[in-house]
């Protein structure tokens, strides 16, 4: 076990790319482990050792090649990292029980080999790392307490260190050697012409905290960063991981949602210090799965904007520490906290019941359709996300990881939303608009279904789609109703790209759903669209909404059958949505028509 003693185990690591300061910023693997005790009471030093760690990828930069005289047959027979910390320790316990001892103080030169490289690699390759690594000493933080004329820490290294030191000293140094020239000073400590005490002890927290942050809580801006490029699902225990080694702020991730409420893929992150800030840089385009993130500068005014909160709602319900957050998106405007935990189950109990539940709603109290759920431990919330897309209603689910921060930036986003009431009034001849859930965009990333069972629900949709059902959009299922309100027999889906589309395109069609063959054809996301608001898609085209603009006139008693008129050249007071074609008639048609029937 680590602790603040007086027995060193001095500790040295290289990766198969960039060392010294910018160790661990090119992503690269540990390949080399080197480490001594050293007996600062008795003022001797214990066996080097020295382990070659075999990486996943087998290639080195010339710039390691150099730096450690490695080549890549020296590591093919060599343990991967996880055994050879094993070794560790094994062979640290050992010699502290020689020494009759049982706790030692990790010492290392500069952060990065513990920050920067062991606990990234080890939270990717689902390591546990001994306890020893979460607490240690930097000497060049030391060396900078001890001679704070020295020059700037990023210019420092063991042979300036050396030369600042040895002048101090009237008698040998002891020296803890390190590898290819690399060498630790430690005699200076406890030296009789210069004694230094280690005070300024490093730690890496074991877990992120999540909590609040009030819009009035100062927050520096030399500690906070954006990432970029976040998968949608990414939770802040996912970026806490990406940050495995760095110290983030309680509370300190704030993910950015876009105009419709969801995530879009951006998130800012609050480090405990500027150092931190600085070595987070350093990950730019650094690996989350097989996306690359992007590391940008931010500022603490963006991060209160928002992560920011005042609600004394969101702050209670947001009191108990420790929870696991789950957003819950698509409930019925009818559900009641008790629907909602019949729909979660036993398996999934919500803290505290009802109290562990938050509605979002409108400032008139109106439903928004999403929730927050408060879990106790990870467990629960896990049988909680397999509910994903199941049915509650008639409607189905979406369930996926929140953090604090995402519930004040959506309460804070629905409660500024204008009410109901203060809104214009509408105009007498009303205007079709595009819904908002649409785009006008004619990429065909959508799929029609035909020949549906008038019978058939979401789920049955769901069921039918089978394994692409994960490649669907967000409320992407839309039923396409006739003039009765009764289901026509056709829906469309939005697919998360051509490519999705495509695929179900081809593997579906014709698949049965109830007996009976259900005809599936890629289209556009304008296709989709006039369908659903009341045109027509067939074999020759697309046919636009009917018009339903009110007739002034009614039709001419001499006419024994309708005419069809010819299309309207006239300026329209109210045109169309762009993405639909102009109606083939109009009041002004109306004027026109009857005064020509007049006149005959």
């Amino acid at each position: 076990m680590a602790s603040h003693s007086d027995t060193l185990v001095v500790f040295f690591g290289a990766t198969a790319g960039a060392n010294g300061g910018k160790l661990g910023s090119d992503e690269r693997e540990i390949i080399l482990l080197v480490w001594q005790i050293v007996d600062l009471h008795e003022k001797k030093v214990g066996k080097l050792h020295r382990c070659l760690v075999k990486p996943d990828t087998l290639e080195l930069t010339d710039e390691c090649k150099e730096e450690t005289d490695l080549i890549v047959d020296d590591l093919t027979k060599a343990d991967p990292l996880d055994k050879v910390l094993q070794q560790f320790q094994q062979s640290v316990q050992a010699e502290l029980e020689d020494l009759g001892r049982n706790s030692f103080t990790l010492c290392v030169d500069g952060p990065q080999v513990i920050r920067q490289a062991l606990h990234p690699e080890a939270s990717k390759k689902n390591l546990v790392l001994p306890e020893c690594f979460f607490s240690f000493v930097d000497l060049q933080k030391e060396f900078h307490k001890c001679c704070p004329n020295a020059g700037p820490g990023e210019d420092l290294n063991i042979s300036s260190m050396l030369e600042c030191i040895l002048p101090m000293f009237s008698t040998s140094v002891c020296v803890c050697g390190g590898m290819g020239g690399c060498v630790c000073v430690v005699g200076w400590v406890g030296s009789p012409i210069l004694y230094h005490r280690f005070s300024c002890f490093e730690s890496v927290k074991y877990k992120f905290e999540s909590g609040t942050c009030s819009k009035t809580d100062p927050v520096d801006s030399e500690t906070v960063i954006r990432a970029r490029g976040l998968p949608w699902q990414s939770s802040d225990q996912d970026i806490a991981r990406f940050f495995k080694g760095l110290n983030i702020a309680k509370g300190g991730v704030a993910l950015c949602l876009n105009a419709q409420g969801r995530r879009n893929g951006e998130a800012l992150v609050r480090f405990v210090n500027e150092e931190h800030r600085d070595l987070a840089l350093e990950r730019h385009k650094h690996h989350m799965g097989s996306r690359y993130i992007e590391v940008y500068k931010a500022t603490g005014e963006e991060f209160l904007k928002i992560a920011g909160g005042t609600s004394n709602e969101v702050a209670q319900f947001l009191s108990k520490e420790n929870q696991v957050i789950i957003r819950m998106r698509g409930l019925p405007f009818t559900a009641t906290p008790q629907d909602v935990l019949s729909f979660l189950g036993p398996e999934s109990p919500v803290t505290d019941g009802a109290e562990g539940l938050l509605f979002v709603k409108y400032p008139d109290g109106r439903p928004s359709g999403d929730a927050f759920v408060l879990f106790s431990c990870e467990e629960y919330a896990q049988n909680a996300l397999r509910k994903h897309k199941q049915i509650l209603g008639k409607r189905y689910i979406e369930l996926f990881r929140s953090t604090a921060a995402e519930v004040q930036q959506v309460l804070n986003r629905y409660m500024s939303a204008p009410l109901i009431s203060t809104l214009p009034p509408a105009p007498i001849l009303p205007v079709m608009a595009t819904p908002p859930f649409l785009a006008t965009a004619n990429t065909r990333d959508c799929v029609r279904l035909r020949g549906l069972p008038y019978t058939a629900a979401i789920e049955d949709i769901l069921e039918f789609m089978g394994e692409h059902t994960v490649d669907i959009k967000p409320h992407g299922v839309h039923m396409v109703l006739n003039q009765q309100g009764r289901p026509s027999g056709d829906a469309f889906i939005q697919m998360k790209s051509s490519d999705k589309a495509f695929m179900v395109a081809q593997k579906c069609h014709k698949k049965t759903m109830k007996d009976r063959y259900v005809e599936v054809f890629q289209c556009s996301t304008e296709e989709m669209s006039i369908v659903l608001m009341g045109g027509t898609l067939n074999r020759s085209g697309l046919s636009p909404p009917p018009c339903k603009l009110p007739c002034r006139f009614p039709p001419h008693p001499l006419l024994s059958s309708p005419i069809s008129p010819p299309p309207c050249k006239l300026p329209c007071r109210f045109p169309p949505p762009p993405s639909l074609p102009r109606p083939a008639s109009c009041p002004k048609y109306c004027m026109g028509l009857l005064l020509f029937l007049n006149a005959i």
